[in-house]
């Protein structure tokens, strides 16, 4: 799980453009500068674990009993569950800065990790185990990226709602499946983390992956749907490994603050909104608003599906648009949706709604992956209308 001289976050900006993409974004509707481009090719984030380790995942969470069946198998040495959420970050300060907030009536989405502290240190260098008896009290760790964001480290603060942590340390990202926020299960509850969303698995000495593997998904009820990963596998060893997890995305393409408001939607700090989404022409589609930084990719990549007449692959009637600001499946429980960042696009909806078997052209599939997305049809609950940033791409 550990990465020798840089971050989780450094590694996945490396992975889409390299070290140059690093930004530190601490308020919300802070300008980003221009990205710079690289023709480097991307290195893999790999990483190693103290003890051998697997990750296990589940779309909708892990279900109800499933880490006793699976620290019950005989291939199994040690397991736990990572509880994953958003809370609504209301103030913040560093240890020695005056305390910051977002505007009145909003709050900052922030990923937090919540884990039983005693099982957790197993899964960690010995070397920074000591730092989770800073959670034992009710603190807090950042990763390293959470860190930057906030301006913030040992002896700070972070506020949500009633509730305020004192910041006792720093983790690297990868440590803490690239979350901003660490906190133990007891303080996670208290601030509603309470979804199992990924567990990691230590198989014991000389046990092949093949028989763990086998065993975690007989442990499952029927019907349930299971990724297992090991380090090195994708780029972030965490739940839903195939995208970017929002911190990149608030480094990349910055932070904002909001409001849950009705039918699963956001209301965003309009600021950031004015210096970040763009209403823009682009081949076939006509008119999008996305997110400055992406306009070109997307403009590049349709304008390639012209060039080949391949245009018609695309329906302009199904286009399912880019920035949304809302939870995914407007589900407040499921998380902030990553068109909130305008940096996601649906195509030939009516053709490949969401669950069933896509029927999206791979010609169009191929375009978008050269051009930086990734492609929901992949996944493994398909989203076969969806487009998602990964990269910037070298010759973009």
């Amino acid at each position: 799980m550990r990465r020798t001289g840089a971050t989780i976050a450094a590694a996945v900006a490396g992975a889409v453009t390299g070290a140059a993409l690093m930004l530190a974004i601490p308020l919300p509707g802070v300008p980003i500068d221009p990205v710079p481009r690289t023709t480097s090719p991307p290195p893999r984030v790999v990483g190693d674990a103290p003890i051998r380790t697997l990750l296990a995942w589940s779309p909708s969470g892990l279900p109800p009993g499933y880490a006793a069946k699976v620290r019950a198998l005989p291939s199994v040495r040690r397991a736990v569950e990572v509880y994953s959420g958003f809370a609504w970050l209301t103030g913040w300060r560093g240890a020695t800065r005056p305390e910051r907030e977002p505007s009145p009536g909003l709050a900052v989405p922030v990923e937090v990790a919540a884990v039983d502290v005693a099982e957790y240190r197993a899964f960690l260098p010995p070397a920074d185990r000591s730092a989770l008896a800073g959670l034992a009290d009710g603190g807090a760790l950042l990763g390293r990226t959470g860190a930057e964001l906030r301006g913030g480290g040992p002896g700070g603060t972070l506020t949500f709602g009633g509730t305020t942590l004192r910041v006792k340390g720093i983790l690297e990202d990868e440590l803490i499946g690239a979350h901003e926020v660490l906190v133990s299960r007891s303080m996670g509850t208290r601030l509603g983390i309470v979804r199992p969303r990924y567990l990691l698995v230590a198989p014991r000495t000389s046990v092949s992956r093949r028989r763990v593997e086998a065993g975690l998904r007989k442990a499952l009820p029927p019907g349930v749907r299971l990724r297992v990963r090991a380090p090195g596998e994708t780029p972030v060893f965490r739940h839903g490994d195939a995208v970017l997890p929002p911190v990149a995305l608030k480094e990349l393409f910055g932070e904002f603050a909001a409001e849950p408001i009705a039918g699963g939607f956001l209301r965003v700090d309009g600021r950031w909104v004015a210096q970040n989404i763009r209403t823009a022409r682009v081949p076939r589609l006509g008119t999008v608003r996305c997110h400055r930084r992406i306009i070109p990719m997307l403009r590049q990549a349709l304008q390639e599906l012209v060039d080949r007449s391949l245009a018609g692959l695309v329906d302009p009637a199904q286009y399912g648009g880019c920035y949304s600001p809302r939870f995914l499946n407007r589900s407040p429980a499921a998380g902030i949706s990553h068109h909130a960042w305008g940096v996601a696009l649906d195509l030939n909806v009516a053709q490949n709604p969401y669950g069933a078997e896509p029927r999206m052209d791979r010609r169009v599939v191929e375009v978008f992956e050269r051009w930086g997305f990734t492609w929901g049809g992949r996944w493994l609950v398909p989203d076969a209308m969806h487009f998602e940033f990964m990269r910037f791409p070298a010759k973009a």
